[in-house]
Formats: structure tokens, sequence, C-alpha cells
């Protein structure tokens, strides 16, 4: 993220509000095959990606990575986090000559630090953490064990105090690339992916009036994705009516992780409102948006992934969803620590390094001019001529 805040520390809050669910608490073998993969939408595939990163002057030669991922809760093959993040390690490894990467799927939050100190006690010397929830297990992991790369999944800014540590008023006052010199954080540019977001809802509405419902609004990932939402949608009708609401204002379990107060909240949005096509940002939470949205028959825009696979339940009403390139990211940052190019601290991944994206329309029927619509606008990102985020980006 381009500036630190509270509201982004307060993401990783949502630690202690993860639902449990059994598994191995060892690493496991890696399936003989990755999980099933998304179809290829505007992503460029990992592996090619962590080919063209890898680098005849690795730091290290071939063979002598041992490469590990932690997911968060859930399972590997979710078609989300875990699953793309997994894939791309997967690929970064086969680019650098290192084994297929084994994964630890913790059963709660609890087993972080524990999964995390596994992959250490084996000698692994590259380990992938997936998702806010593992930040601040993964900062304490890193400043311990400065001889390994830890590479962090959507858990940036990294907030340490003078010493290095996790910072817990997030003042964030140490200068974490030096005091962690191998933990890598990668952030995505959510402003750009809800800008593609709002292009396809502005493009599709009937009504001229669209609807975004975030978890909470001093989360900087959530406000920037609705903020290019808005912006885009205005590129294509300027006269479009963008409607918005935040589940919650302090609640972060009922904001991420309660599909049922997202149903009953994008209900009464809907109602209330008039809107035709909604895009929700709320996490699980936003699962009953989807579900909301599917039963008022009107069109809906997913997050973070590509959401018609990660969520069939609502592929009726899915058009679209707002993208960050998860394998792309972690393929990249494997193949940079084996090459020797790596930067330390948070690293941005956006339309230049093809980290963000939308769905493809799957069995939808787009308008004939709405792809390209997607392509000038990404190709306008890469330039530096489009205005994604108004002044006080990431701010309500």
């Amino acid at each position: 993220m381009r500036t630190r805040s509270m509201g982004l520390a307060l993401f990783s809050a949502l630690a202690i509000v993860v639902s449990a669910c059994s598994t191995a608490a060892t690493p496991t073998p890696a399936p003989t095959q990755a999980p099933t993969a998304a179809p290829p939408s505007s992503a460029e595939s990992p592996a090619a990606s962590a080919s063209a990163g890898a680098s005849a002057g690795s730091s290290q030669a071939a063979g002598t990575w041992k490469v590990g991922v932690v997911t968060d809760v859930g399972t590997l093959d979710d078609k989300n986090f875990n699953q793309f993040s997994f894939e791309g390690a997967e690929a970064g490894a086969t680019a650098i000559g290192a084994s297929s990467p084994p994964a630890i799927v913790p059963k709660d939050s609890s087993e972080y630090a524990n999964d995390i100190q596994t992959f250490v006690d084996q000698g692994f010397n590259i380990i992938v953490t997936v998702g806010f929830n593992l930040a601040t297990d993964t900062t304490k992991a890193a400043k311990k064990n400065p001889n390994v790369w830890f590479v962090g999944v959507d858990q940036s800014p990294i907030c340490v105090d003078a010493n290095g540590d996790p910072d817990t008023t997030f003042a964030c006052k140490g200068d974490a690339k030096t005091l962690l010199p191998k933990y890598i954080s990668l952030q995505f540019a959510e402003d750009q992916a809800g800008y593609l977001a709002g292009i396809v809802a502005a493009s599709i509405s009937k009504v001229g009036k669209i609807g975004a419902i975030g978890g909470i609004n001093s989360v900087p990932p959530v406000v920037r994705y609705i903020q290019g939402y808005t912006l885009g949608a205005q590129s294509v009708n300027p006269n479009i009516v963008v409607k918005t609401t935040y589940v919650s204002t302090s609640d972060f379990g009922k904001a991420f992780n309660d599909p049922k107060t997202g149903t009953a909240v994008a209900t009464q949005f809907i109602k209330a409102n008039g809107v035709d096509v909604l895009f929700q940002v709320a996490g699980k939470t936003g699962n009953g948006v989807l579900d909301a949205a599917c039963k008022a028959n009107i069109m809906a825009i997913g997050v973070d992934v590509d959401q018609f696979l990660s969520y069939p339940a609502a592929d009726a009403c899915i058009w679209s969803s707002a993208e960050k390139h998860l394998s792309v990211a972690v393929a990249a940052a494997i193949t940079a620590i084996a090459a020797g190019s790596a930067t330390p601290g948070d690293n941005v991944y956006n339309a230049n390094n093809n980290g963000i994206g939308a769905s493809p329309q799957h069995d939808k029927t787009w308008p004939s001019d709405l792809q390209s619509k997607l392509d000038a606008a990404v190709a306008a990102m890469k330039a530096g001529t489009l205005t994604t985020c108004p002044a006080k980006c990431g701010q309500p």
C-alpha cells in the first residue's frame, strides 16, 4: 500500500475470527498434480512469469533451495488465496530447480507459528505464508530466522517497531527493509482491479445505478477497491449513480466472516437503492452479498479471485471479479530470491507487472465493446496515464 494506516493494521485482527477447519499440522507432500487452475484470463501464466524471472546469475545454486507453503485455514484447493498462492509457489520452485513445495494447511490460527517453525526446523530456506492473518507470525519468524526468506502474501505494509518486532501500536517506526531484510510482502493495487470491475459494472447496468458493499471502511484495501470501482464506472458513464455501504464500522467478524450478515445487509441495500449490479468487497461476508444479488435477480461482481470459480453457488449472477494475480506474484518473488534480485519489504503488484485484472465473462454475454474497454484501461494504467484512485486513496 502506498500509505500506512491504522485501518490496514486492523485488518490483521481478522485472525481472531478465522473459522476452524481440521487438517494435518505437519508438512504434507504436495499433490502429484496441482489443484485445478483457473482458466486463462488477463493473467499471465505463473510458470511463464517464473521462467522470465529466473536468472543464470542466481545467488544460490539450483537444487539448494527448499520452498514450503503455510496457507491460511481452509483447503489447499479452495480456488482462492490458498490454491493460487500454492500454484505460484509450485511455478516458482520449478523455475529455480527446487523440488515441488509441500504445504501445511492449519486447522486454526493457533497453529500458524508452529507450522512456520516446522519448515524452519526442516531446513526450508523459502517459506511462503498466505494471507494477512499470518502477518504477525511471519514477522516474528523473519526476525528470529534472519537466514530464511519469507514471502508474505497480501501482508503489507510490514509494520514493525525499532527492534523489528510486530508493532501492536501501529506506529510502524521501524524500517522493515533493514530490520527484516529477507521478508518480502506482496501487496496489490486494489484500486486498479476495482477500476476494471467498475468498467464492467457500468457497461452491463441497464438502469444506470450500481452498488458496492465493503466490509469495514477503516481498511484501506477495501476502500481502494471501491474508490477504483467508482472511477471505473464513471469512465464509462459519467452520469452513473454509484451507491456504497459497509457492513460494519467496528466488528471484523461481521464484516469479513459472516455470510448471513452479508445477505441481510445486501438484501436491504438492494431494496433501498434499486441497483442492478453489486460489487462485494467483504471476504466470506461478501459471499452472502453475492447470494443476495442472485436472489434479487441482479448482476454481481466478485473480489480478489475469480469468484465464478471459487464460489459457484453464485455463478448465476457473477459477471466478473476484480482479481489479484496471486500466482504471478508468488512465482515472481521466488525467482527473484533465487536470482539474488529480491527486494525486501513491501512489493507492489499492479498492471505493470500483471498483478491485477478482471475475470473473464464465462457463461455470460458481455457487451461487444467491453473487453476492448478493459484492455484500453490496462494499457493506460501501464502507461501511467490513468487515475484509478482519488487524492485520499484508501481513506473513506
